[in-house]
């Protein structure tokens, strides 16, 4: 037996106790503050029995088309949406998923703000909440669910302003915006994704006439070759609507946590439209080269694995706006005393 065994088993339990403990510190402290967070919170028992029953109106009466799946309840029809059993022509609302934890991670972020603010019942709030309601009748009345999570999420945010007040709804508002990619597209983002097809289809056929594939063809969407060695046609999810609507969302978190004034926060957001078509160009782009170097085969594969290309391009772009929108601390010259 190496007598040095003994000193190595002890040295694995020592650092075993110690990961065990930082990650125990780490969660402790989170229960510390959450608990902190919720005592200080008032009026919880109002505002909670209110949101179930706005939870139970819209579980029991919330969807009314029964077509697509059969269900009353506007959640399941959005779960629905969300995950659909087969792939839908347009549908790509599986970012919908994320959204509820993507807003309640902000609100925890500016909790330390939240709770230093004055908080009591806003009586006003009411027509918040009655807005909520009107607009999901409309939507139920006519069979369009889409309007029902709007009224759904804005009879919520009254809540929030019923049980804690005006203060609350001014400092929550952006958090709760973000609601709005909660709706679901389906079939309406083809009103996006026409014209983001024949632009990415324009660009990337213009971009290889300069000396990447002087003979690509354009008809539309689809781009080949005249040997037609290789074809592609620009399809919906290839269109830019998926990293659209990510980037979307990241562009106005990122720009809501990272810059005060307005015209910057707009910058960042807006950026997202171009970005996803640059993106979409440059993995397009690459594929047509792969294929004229190796063939059809391996430009398929390209264009099949290769979607990250389209998101790290776009992101690294706007961490560089990013960077370009931030302010330079100014540095102050004081002159050298004289000796």
């Amino acid at each position: 037996m190496n007598p040095g065994d003994g000193f190595g088993i002890q040295r694995v339990q020592i650092n075993a106790q110690v990961t065990n403990e930082a990650g125990g510190g780490i969660l402790d402290e989170f229960r510390a503050e959450f608990l902190a967070s919720w005592h200080r919170l008032p009026n919880k028992s109002f505002f909670f029995s209110l949101l179930a029953a706005w939870v139970a109106l819209f579980h029991i009466f919330g969807n009314s088309t029964l077509g697509y799946t059969h269900t009353s309840s506007l959640f399941t029809w959005l779960y629905y949406c969300y995950n659909p059993m087969q792939e839908v022509p347009g549908a790509d609302d599986a970012h919908g998923n994320f959204v509820p934890f993507v807003v309640l991670g902000l609100l925890w972020w500016k909790r330390k703000h939240l709770l230093a603010l004055e908080l009591k019942p806003w009586w006003p709030s009411l027509f918040l909440l009655g807005l909520g309601l009107l607009v999901h009748l409309a939507g139920y009345a006519i069979q369009q669910p889409r309007l029902s999570v709007v009224g759904f999420f804005v009879g919520v945010y009254g809540l929030t302003g019923l049980a804690w007040g005006w203060r609350w709804l001014a400092a929550s508002f952006f958090p709760f915006i973000l609601f709005g990619f909660s709706v679901p597209l389906g079939s309406l983002a083809e009103v996006v994704t026409a014209p983001l097809r024949h632009w990415v289809a324009a660009i990337v056929a213009g971009i290889a006439h300069l000396g990447l594939a002087p003979d690509l063809v354009r008809e539309g969407t689809q781009i080949f070759d005249r040997q037609n060695s290789f074809h592609y046609d620009i399809a919906p999810a290839c269109s830019g609507i998926r990293s659209l609507i990510s980037l979307m969302l990241i562009t106005a978190i990122y720009g809501a946590i990272s810059f005060d004034k307005p015209w910057k926060r707009a910058v960042i957001f807006l950026s997202a439209f171009p970005l996803a078509i640059i993106g979409n160009v440059a993995r397009l782009t690459f594929t047509v080269m792969v294929a004229e170097v190796a063939g059809h085969q391996a430009g398929s594969a390209v264009e099949t694995n290769a979607g990250f290309v389209t998101f790290a391009v776009a992101i690294g772009l706007v961490l560089a706006l990013g960077h370009w929108l931030r302010e330079r601390p100014t540095s102050t010259l004081v002159p050298a005393p004289k000796p």
